[in-house]
């Protein structure tokens, strides 16, 4: 079993393999409630739960900005406002690292070739050449 959680974060995955016995499974899922964490269970996929939606999810907003078919200002917002997010996908990926989601997603590209969703931008990537990575630089998608 693998366990991914944020140190501040309320949400703890418990990550279930095919060797995970149900008695590990329990113990980890106890020990995360004793840490006063929400606890969900998956099985053992690239991104787990959270990372599997949210990485693709930051990739399609930057491919959307890529072919132009809305100003990242525009798909944060919509984002915001029509979704409920409280930022949008192209200021999260900011926040997060622009390096960090270009390393998720070569890692998930190199072992995973036909997942169109694992594609990583060419934008992305430019970014990150460039050392332009998001908040922890001042500057990628958005200047900060």
């Amino acid at each position: 079993a693998v366990v991914s959680t944020q140190s501040t974060g309320k949400l703890l995955e418990v990550v279930k393999t095919g060797d995970t016995s149900a008695e590990t499974l329990s113990t980890l899922t106890s020990f995360g409630k004793k840490l006063g964490k929400v606890t969900v269970e998956c099985s053992d996929t690239p991104g787990f739960i959270v990372n599997r939606l949210l990485v693709p999810n930051l990739a399609e907003a930057i491919k959307m900005l890529e072919r132009g078919v809305a100003s990242a200002q525009d798909i944060d917002t919509a984002m915001k406002l029509g979704a409920g997010h409280p930022m949008g996908p192209l200021q999260l990926a900011d926040y997060v690292g622009l390096d960090t989601c270009c390393f998720i997603l070569e890692g998930w590209s190199q072992k995973y070739p036909d997942v169109e969703l694992f594609k990583t931008p060419e934008t992305l990537k430019k970014l990150v050449a460039e050392g332009k990575l998001g908040n922890k630089t001042g500057e990628g998608f958005y200047k900060h």
